[in-house]
């Protein structure tokens, strides 16, 4: 059971609707009381009350496991429902005037961070944190200035990297605007370009990686637990430059065509820039890699009561029943012991459980590898069986009284209502769900029951960031093997070495290594959709359609046959054009700002 901390700010909403009370940072502190019960410049009378301030702005992030459509949705691992906007996204439905310019958005809660106003809306608020804190400095200890200001500082550079990577260069506003003081010039600002926004950015995380001002990691219990630290402010600032140097970037040749304003790319190619990003994730290795580790066991990673463990950098609070999420509800099987329990909107495909390898650590593909395409499921490496929920797969999450089995097959003789659906329902198109990241002790309901908290960056994540920037800037060497294995044989697969019987692998067999390790390590966390735009590979793999495993038996009418599985299309709509690599500035954002140019081929 979660301890006191975790609630306490927000039964303490009922005192501060009458009194402030003084009251310390505490683990779920991100459910603030509303500011305007704190007036004027009683807000920055004193740390307290100034915190309040600060809560809300953390509460500003946002909880991407909340929400029936999550990114996955917008890739070729997912096969989301067609109520939703990816549906229309993957026809190639999108522009300045279309679900008002921002394609992610179905729920705000859960996907806000790339729509322009509300991205600024938090920009503002973190920029009047700044400003009323140093104004305030006879009120506020200069150890809590420091402190906050470099908190609020990683926040700001966390709400513009997220925009920044979905439509390139942004304005930087850095004070908050007034409209009665500031000049035409200071409140209609133009868009700075992809690589001073990224500059910015990265200089933003670099400073309060250098004050060193903050913890390298909060634990569960600690009173700060959740706030940001040293190991949240390097791992998005390694995450960003990896990003940055990717294909798609760090080129002359914008994929998009012509890019004048350079909004989306670099405009030059400097290998540098994967030295960089590899340096700052080394240093994170180096400096805090006893401080985090891999967690041991990712089937009970993402437990209520396994929050802030060794290997999360920084995440999203939720307190179930209040800030929580529906998560459970929105994927998993449909249907768990006979009885209707989810929306199935999580539903991998064909692709991705076929990235998966064998349990000697070869990929399907390899022919030593042992596998068989009329028994596929046999003898796979451990996350397949840990978060894939395939056909005969037994199904146990710690709320249900006994185990049941899943069975996606088309069966005659025994009817599944998981059976394979080529049609609207809720059960899957492709004949997997999916078990990760689904909190074992919460069954299945709407609401906000599921009180897990989203993690935005995890240890593993690091290592493979490394492990890629490394491996472009230089080639294969021990440290890149050292990465990818420590995650391989976390999941009991063998070592690189053992795996290939001593071949040194060249950088572009260790590209495709790391980008499958990549694919299969961070699957269903929101991850896939930066890969295929920063790889520059997204028209090569979202342009065609994918797949499902159908499965039958020979002899239908009494299963004396045997069980055939055969990969089939699923028929759905797949566009993508180069446009799509960023997203339109909504229309409204133009009309408001002339100085604001649309990106390329809006």
């Amino acid at each position: 059971m979660k301890n006191f901390n975790k609630y306490s700010i927000y039964y303490s909403w009922l005192l501060l609707a009458v009194l402030v009370l003084p009251m310390a940072a505490c683990k779920k502190y991100l459910d603030n009381v509303p500011k305007d019960s704190v007036a004027g410049d009683v807000q920055w009378s004193n740390e307290t009350t100034a915190d309040l301030f600060l809560n809300d702005i953390y509460g500003q992030i946002n909880n991407q496991g909340d929400t029936p459509d999550p990114l996955d949705s917008y890739t070729d691992d997912n096969d989301g429902g067609p109520y939703w906007k990816s549906w229309r996204w993957r026809q190639g439905i999108i522009g300045p005037g279309v679900e008002d310019g921002t394609p992610q958005e179905n729920d705000g809660n859960a996907s806000n961070y790339e729509e322009w106003n509300k991205v600024y809306s938090k920009i503002r608020k973190c920029n009047t944190f700044i400003q009323q804190v140093n104004a305030h400095p006879s009120n506020l200890s200069e150890a809590y200035r420091n402190k906050r200001i470099d908190e609020v500082r990683f926040l700001r550079a966390f709400f513009y990297s997220y925009l920044w990577m979905h439509v390139g260069g942004l304005p930087i506003i850095t004070v908050p605007q007034d409209r009665n003081t500031d000049s035409q010039a200071e409140l209609f600002k133009a868009r700075s370009t992809f690589g001073d926004t990224f500059n910015f950015i990265d200089a933003q995380l670099d400073s309060v990686v250098t004050n060193n001002y903050l913890a390298k990691k909060y634990n569960a219990g600690e009173a700060d637990a959740g706030r940001v630290t040293i190991g949240a402010a390097l791992a998005l600032k390694g995450w960003i430059e990896l990003y940055a140097a990717s294909p798609a970037f760090n080129t002359a040749t914008p994929v998009t065509g012509s890019d004048p304003n350079k909004f989306f790319s670099f405009g030059n190619t400097d290998a540098a820039r994967y030295t960089k990003a590899a340096a700052t994730n080394k240093k994170f290795i180096d400096e805090l890699g006893g401080t985090y580790t891999l967690y041991p066991d990712m089937t009970t990673f993402w437990k209520e009561t396994n929050e802030y463990n060794t290997e999360v950098i920084f995440d999203k609070q939720s307190v179930a029943n209040t800030t929580g999420s529906a998560f459970n509800l929105f994927g998993g099987p449909v249907y768990i012991q006979g009885q209707y329990f989810t929306w199935g909107n999580y539903d991998p495909t064909q692709e991705l459980v076929d990235q998966f390898r064998m349990d000697n650590g070869l990929p399907i593909t390899d022919p030593k590898s042992g596998y068989d395409p009329q028994h596929p499921y046999l003898h796979r490496e451990k996350r397949f069986y840990d978060w894939i929920v395939y056909d005969g797969a037994p199904y146990k999450q710690n709320w249900m009284t006994s185990t049941d089995t899943i069975f996606t097959r088309i069966n005659k003789v025994h009817p599944s209502l998981n059976e394979i659906d080529f049609g609207s329902s809720d059960v899957s198109n492709t004949a997997y769900y999916f078990k990760k990241r689904l909190n074992p002790d919460i069954r299945p309901a709407g609401g906000s029951t599921d009180g897990i908290n989203y993690v935005y960056f995890r240890y593993a994540e690091v290592l493979l960031n490394y492990a890629e920037a490394q491996n472009e800037a230089g080639g294969p060497n021990a440290d890149v093997y050292a990465a990818i294995d420590k995650i391989r044989t976390r999941s009991q697969l063998p070592t690189l070495e053992a795996t290939y019987g001593g071949q040194i692998l060249s950088q572009e067999q260790m590209r495709a290594v790391i980008r499958n390790e990549r694919r299969v390590e961070l699957c269903f966390e929101n991850k896939r959709y930066y890969d295929i735009i920063r790889w520059r590979i997204a028209e090569s793999v979202m342009n065609v359609d994918r797949h499902g495993m159908k499965i039958t038996n020979t002899s239908p009418a009494d299963n004396k046959g045997i069980w055939k599985y055969e990969p089939v299309l699923l028929g759905h709509p797949h566009v993508f054009t180069p446009k799509m690599y960023l997203n339109p500035i909504p229309q409204q954002v133009i009309d408001r700002n002339s100085n604001i140019k649309q990106n390329p081929n809006y």
